[in-house]
């Protein structure tokens, strides 16, 4: 199951990191922004559940959907044609975890259309996913054994990604 939403695409995010000013020059980052607080509406469900307190994404409610090498003498370009317009994405309500980090998977063929359009894989190497924030190292063991129960319980399904054709969606008016 997924549930349909609604974004608005951002080609200029602040460069919250050192890490995003030192690779501007050959890297560049583009955002489905949300106009909600999805990420902290699953982040108090773990925390209520697990006890376990989620810190909070440095750009809130947001999916990555470009974060790549590419000439910015382009950019700008790219950049006019797609900035500012609304677009959908889907997001399944089982969260994700690796252990650190928290997410929701999304999908979103809007977004795999632009990347294909400027000359990028469809899919970024880590899939469209909504983080829904990451733990520190004093919460590190805790959040890790959150996570082998959650599956040992299947509280989290093993199923890998599924196609999003296949999954039932949701769509709540406004």
């Amino acid at each position: 199951m997924v549930i349909k939403a609604r974004g608005k695409l951002n080609f200029f995010p602040e460069k919250k990191t050192r890490k995003h000013e030192a690779q501007a020059s050959w890297k560049v980052h583009a955002l489905i922004e949300t106009s909600c607080d999805l990420e902290r509406y699953y982040a108090w469900f773990i925390e209520t559940r697990f006890g376990l307190k989620l810190n909070k994404t440095l750009r809130g409610s947001h999916i990555s959907f470009i974060a790549d090498r590419f000439d910015p003498a382009n950019w700008d370009e790219v950049a006019a044609m797609f900035h500012d317009k609304e677009i959908d994405f889907y997001y399944e309500i089982e969260p994700r975890s690796n252990g650190e980090h928290w997410w929701l998977r999304v999908h979103c063929p809007e977004a795999e259309s632009i990347r294909e359009s400027i000359g990028l894989t469809r899919e970024p190497y880590f899939a469209f996913h909504l983080t829904l924030g990451f733990v520190n190292e004093k919460n590190l063991e805790h959040s890790e054994y959150i996570l082998r129960q959650c599956k040992n319980f299947n509280l989290i399904s093993p199923e890998p990604r599924i196609p999003l054709d296949q999954h039932e969606v949701y769509e709540f008016q406004k």
